[in-house]
């Protein structure tokens, strides 16, 4: 591993999923070494690992070595070679100009400056005995390398969910008694209980529409980065969803700080804006609604977070991570969540604790990953929203608030492009909840950390296989079981987490797919996926404290699965996209 690898700062999307794959895979068969625990890497993190499997081609396969050729030259720019397409223009110095798949680059004949533009389009259609669903997406992303110490980015997506009935406002109003917010039956909303990515919605009655930009600026050298960007991050190792920054809220814009001094140690901070979607009432705007009439509008209370994560690699094929973070809400930010290497606990005890107001909301988080053999990826992480030692004895009745996630990747053997990958995501009561609305571990009120919460459980395996360079066949089992539910309530919290957990069901969902994606040209994808589900709720209508969530097994169903899901449903899924 080069000291060099943080140079250049933009980040790779990681729905860009197959070169993330491909990475994983070098990294588990042995081919190369780092720390995975940290994501989106950047362009010219990738380039190097590539360029450090090229010195390796003799132990690759003939697919390996096609994947790793591919790649390099969707990574050129970032070696300081012109990109090859299929239909393109070019001078094949300094810039080209292609229609398979559309991409513009420059590279300056100093290579101090490099320029990418790419289109995005991308259209998915769901069929199932309920009706058709079409997904469609379109947008444009802008790359600059300005020289060697300046990384500017960023993409604009717009997507729209339409077509069945289900996904209007007047089904949702008209066919179901729950007494959540009417806004459709989007597939993806904070309290659903699935890894789809999270949105703030536009106002539409029909299904959904938002837009995603993203994007940042950065200085950068040879050690680190900092940046002003929005951006979707991962920490802790997963293949599913991780349980202590999965990405799949939606990105908040943050300053970010990633050091790399040295091939054995990373260290990462943020300092985060999140939406608290809590209205302040001592903040509002007037409107002049009409000649005699001002309405108000109440503005969202403050929300922000601090976290760092210490990353060490002291032998090469172990690394562990570990950090801590703080979510506030003040007036304004405070300047000791700034301090990137601090212990956030002590800083919040500091301001808050003397003067009888309520502390913030801390939480600890610790990241193993092994590879004792090659072929095989060992990793697990933890999630400490408050922790306190009796708690772990048998004899405790209140249990600590914590997630805890184990995982297994066994790829390569006995065949190469096999891989057998397993998860198990175990959270407990209370855990990413607070009795203070402002300081959850939300955004735009979507979990940060594991889609299922408090009480909640995930198993998840997955069979895949790569028959040839850029095609990826896999099939997958997940259960989803979501426990008793509570509102958490300052009064009675002992008492909440002194429930008996895992024990009564109020939902559960089984999925199995069966999925292919081809990516046939540079960010250029075909994908299918068929698919089965059962998700059912379960009756809980004798509470045993007063914060217990009661109803009956429909109400449960349908506030943690969008409709079109529930019940039992075969879905079949089509796809293409450019860019991703």
């Amino acid at each position: 591993m080069a000291c060099a690898v943080n140079a250049q700062a933009i980040p790779v999307s990681q729905e860009y999923t197959e070169v993330y794959d491909f990475i994983d895979e070098l990294i588990t068969d042995g081919v190369i070494h780092r720390q995975t625990a940290i994501r989106p890497y950047t362009r010219k993190q990738i380039a190097n690992m590539l360029v450090e499997a090229e010195k390796a081609d003799s132990v690759l396969d003939k697919r390996q070595r096609k994947s790793l050729h591919y790649y390099l030259d969707v990574f050129a720019l970032e070696r300081d070679t012109m990109v090859s397409r299929y239909v393109q223009y070019t001078d094949s110095r300094t810039f080209s100009l292609s229609l398979a798949n559309p991409q513009f680059s420059y590279m300056s004949p100093k290579k101090n400056c490099k320029i990418t533009i790419e289109p995005i389009l991308g259209m998915d259609i769901y069929g199932s005995k309920k009706g058709g669903i079409m997904k469609r997406w379109y947008g444009a992303e802008l790359r600059m390398d300005i020289a060697n110490h300046v990384s500017v980015w960023g993409s604009l997506r717009d997507i729209s969910w339409n077509g069945t009935a289900m996904l209007s406002d007047d089904y949702y109003a008209n066919n179901y008694s729950y007494d959540g917010k009417i806004e459709g039956a989007k597939l993806s909303k904070p309290e659903y209980l699935n890894n789809l990515r999270g949105a703030q919605y536009k106002e539409a009655s029909y299904g959904g529409d938002f837009s995603d930009s993203r994007g940042g600026i950065a200085l950068y050298s040879w050690w680190g980065s900092i940046a002003l960007q929005r951006e979707n991050i991962q920490w802790g190792d997963a293949y599913h969803c991780s349980n202590i920054l999965s990405g799949r809220a939606p990105a908040a814009p943050m300053i970010s700080l990633q050091l790399t001094p040295c091939d054995w140690f990373q260290f990462d901070y943020f300092h985060a804006w999140l939406v608290s979607n809590v209205l302040d009432s001592t903040n509002y705007f007037l409107e002049q609604a009409g000649p005699d009439e001002l309405v108000r509008h109440y503005r969202p209370a403050n929300k922000f977070m601090a976290a760092n994560m210490f990353t060490f690699i002291p032998i090469k094929y172990f690394n562990f991570s570990v950090g801590n973070s703080v979510v506030y809400s003040e007036n304004n930010v405070q300047a000791a969540y700034f301090i990137p290497i601090a212990f956030y606990k002590s800083l919040d005890h500091l301001m808050t604790k003397g003067l009888r107001t309520e502390n913030q909301n801390s939480q600890l988080f610790l990241s193993l990953s092994v590879r004792p053999w090659d072929y095989i990826h060992l990793y697990g992480s933890f999630f400490v929203d408050e922790i306190k030692l009796r708690r772990f004895k048998p004899s405790s009745p209140d249990k600590n608030p914590i997630s805890y996630l184990a995982g297994f990747n066994w790829s390569g053997w006995p065949l190469k492009g096999l891989s057998l990958k397993g998860e198990f995501v175990r959270t407990y009561l209370g855990c990413y909840s607070h009795s203070t609305l402002t300081t959850t571990w939300e955004t735009n009120s979507y979990n940060m950390g594991h889609y299922m919460g408090g009480n909640g459980q995930t198993i998840f395996l997955e069979l895949a296989y790569r028959p040839i360079r850029g095609m990826r066949i896999a099939f997958t089992y997940q259960q989803d079981t979501k426990y008793t539910v509570y509102e958490n309530h300052r009064n009675n919290n002992v008492e909440t987490i002194s429930q008996k957990q895992f024990d009564r069901p109020v939902y559960k969902n089984d999925e199995l797919h069966l999925k292919g994606i081809y990516e046939v040209h540079p960010n250029m994808y075909l994908r299918i996926d068929l698919a089965y589900n059962n998700a059912r709720g379960y009756d809980n209508l004798e509470p045993a404290i007063p914060n217990e969530i009661t109803g009956t097994a429909q109400d449960f169903l349908t506030r943690f699965a969008p409709i079109y899901f529930q019940g039992k449903n075969f879905t079949a899924m089509a796809g293409f996209s450019f860019g991703f």
